[in-house]
């Protein structure tokens, strides 16, 4: 497991990441055969371009606002939301603003 400290105490998802300009910051939290955890800050326009994974994905919108295109079908993810992408459809995401995530990935 990664970062065995947060194993072990409470924190604050949206501070564990900073934004940095014209970039995107993940930190992986946990990582298991079964899936991951990881937290992404993106600056304003950043994104992650069209890809598909073996894993069912969750995303827990911490800040801010993305569109995330899910097997061609775009929406819109504000904080306090969630979405999940299935295993193998195609995905991207944009950040129309400032925007942090958790994205859990759990293999199917």
């Amino acid at each position: 497991m990664k970062n065995d400290n947060l194993s072990t105490s409470v924190q604050n998802l949206e501070n564990q990441t900073e934004y940095q300009r014209g970039a995107v910051v993940s930190k992986e939290i946990l990582k298991k055969e079964t899936g991951t955890v990881t937290l992404f800050a993106f600056d304003q326009g950043q994104g992650l371009s069209e890809h598909t994974t073996p894993f069912d994905a969750l995303v827990c919108v911490l800040d801010g606002t993305a569109e995330i295109i899910i097997a061609g079908q775009s929406f819109m993810v504000r904080k306090g939301e969630i979405i999940i992408m299935p295993a193998n459809k195609p995905h991207a995401l944009k950040a129309n603003e400032r925007f942090k995530m958790m994205l859990m990935m759990v293999r199917s």
